[in-house]
């Protein structure tokens, strides 16, 4: 099932001289996760938040589920979004909360205005947070309050937290950047694992083209604002990963051999 459709999407942020984002158009399934790779600047940020409409595009349409949310109105958009999972670099947490609170929130998008200030969850969706922050080894963290977690905690709060609006689409904008590799490793793991187990769109963007090729089955690579490579990870090599940043692959390289950016 078709789940996320981008035809002809261009960007250009006022005063530019250039696209951010050009003529960007490709189509994702049920449970596909796709790595999104490229320099800084490439318009990889831009995409993802266009996609959701954090940032209105000035062209192209994107289709969530067969719905388009590019020219919707408040109302719509707003309905489309509950579909539409985010998980940001730096998890964007309220740290005086606790995690289970956190988690909850992904819930504020179904619930009246009044019910989400006070917090009126219905107990079935308490019940079904508490079970996925055990799933995820955060049992013991329900009562603590965000702020005292690890980095990579925290980042997996905030995937739980996505996951509690059961979306049929995961952006997730630099998930590991900040972490160091270890977390990296259990963040990245936990987004591949509990998005093919739902069925769920995934659309990453990464820094570390290898991080990207051990997770994603497909690759997005950009340059300039423009799709340079849109296929399989098996078949990106050495050549095109030159093209899509500019430079030798030599330059890319970093201890123990692995291609970063």
């Amino acid at each position: 099932m078709e789940i996320l459709n981008i035809s002809g999407l261009t960007k250009t942020y006022r005063g530019a001289s250039e696209p951010a984002v050009r003529d960007v158009g490709f189509a994702m399934d049920a449970g596909e996760m796709v790595g999104v790779i490229g320099s800084s600047g490439a318009g990889k940020s831009t995409l993802m938040r266009c996609i959701n409409r954090l940032t209105e595009p000035d062209g192209g349409r994107v289709l969530i589920e067969g719905r388009e949310i590019t020219g919707a109105g408040a109302g719509a958009v707003r309905e489309l979004r509950r579909r539409v999972g985010m998980v940001f670099q730096h998890h964007n947490l309220v740290a005086r909360l606790t995690v289970l609170q956190n988690v909850m929130h992904g819930r504020l998008g179904y619930m009246s205005t009044a019910a989400g200030v006070f917090g009126r969850y219905p107990e079935e969706e308490k019940r079904r947070a508490i079970e996925l922050l055990e799933k995820t080894g955060l049992g013991e963290f329900l009562y603590r309050r965000a702020g005292e977690l690890s980095g990579g905690q925290m980042q997996r709060v905030g995937i739980m937290r996505a996951i509690m609006q059961r979306p049929a689409l995961l952006l997730c904008d630099e998930p590991i950047a900040s972490l160091d590799p270890a977390s990296a490793l259990v963040v990245m793991e936990l987004i591949r694992d509990i998005c093919r187990e739902r069925g769920i769109a995934c659309l990453v963007n990464l820094h570390q083209v290898d991080v990207a090729l051990k997770f994603a089955e497909r690759i997005v690579g950009m340059r300039g604002g423009e799709i340079i490579y849109d296929g399989p990870a098996s078949e990106l090599d050495g050549e095109t990963i030159e093209r899509i940043y500019g430079k030798p692959l030599s330059q890319l390289m970093i201890g123990g051999g692995a291609v970063v950016a």
